[in-house]
């Protein structure tokens, strides 16, 4: 079990937010779980309230935690609904139903220099790849590749995804344990290639926004890099800068 008392030089919020996150890495409280209480948690790290609540502050800020009026303290899950869809931004122009999912591929393979620096893993360690099609309208709007750490993901095949009705960050949660709570992304514009063309159903040449993404788990580790290559003729990426 992570430690439960203060011992660094940091501020006492700052420690008792990472030892917070230190229990949640442990899976002391899993994605759904409610949080103790504020005084619970005070007693339990020999702190005031006012700390723990500023503690509390900065989880929910970078949404490690989520506040829910009236009930308490959460471990987001990417299996509710709210949430599903929480790092995918394509929005619709229009009131189109959401996406539907077509797997293209899932195979091990050993990580590239690339993806290995990405990840923080050894060249030439194994990596599941994973290719997918997300439509909406009855067309396909994104091509997805990722790749994930095969120590993180042993099992993940294609029939695993298949089976699975949600989305995938829903699945690493509830069969792997692993819950992704941030992602930085890098866009640009890209025209499309011959093969990415045929899948999307556009030309080739075709203006595509390009989003490469990596997701992070407790403790700002890296376990997935994915690229995305979306169709936004009828919809637009959207962004919120607080």
């Amino acid at each position: 079990m992570p430690p439960s008392k203060p011992r660094s030089p940091a501020p006492l919020y700052e420690q008792i937010r990472q030892l917070i996150v230190a229990a949640l890495a442990a899976g002391e409280w899993r994605p759904g779980d409610a949080l103790p209480s504020e005084a619970a948690l005070a007693q339990r790290f020999g702190a005031s309230p006012g700390t723990v609540r500023r503690a509390m502050d900065e989880l929910a800020a970078e949404h490690i935690v989520e506040r829910r009026q009236g009930s308490g303290t959460f471990v987001p899950t990417h299996a509710a609904p709210r949430q599903q869809f929480r790092f995918l931004r394509l929005v619709a122009d229009d009131e189109a139903e959401g996406f539907t999912r077509e797997l293209l591929g899932c195979r091990r393979l050993r990580a590239s220099a690339e993806v290995a620096r990405a990840l923080g893993l050894r060249t030439s360690e194994p990596v599941i790849e994973v290719r997918r099609l997300l439509h909406r309208r009855g067309r396909p709007v994104v091509l997805d590749e990722l790749w994930l750490a095969e120590r993180h993901f042993e099992g993940l095949t294609a029939e695993v995804m298949a089976r699975h009705p949600g989305t995938l960050y829903a699945l690493f949660e509830t069969r792997f344990g692993v819950h992704m709570v941030r992602a930085e992304e890098k866009l640009r514009a890209v025209a499309a290639t011959p093969e990415a063309a045929q899948l999307l159903q556009v030309s080739p040449g075709e203006p595509l926004l390009s989003v490469e993404r990596l997701a992070f788990t407790y403790g700002d580790r890296p376990v997935e890099l994915r690229r995305g290559l979306y169709y936004t003729s009828s919809d637009h990426y959207r962004n919120e800068l607080n």
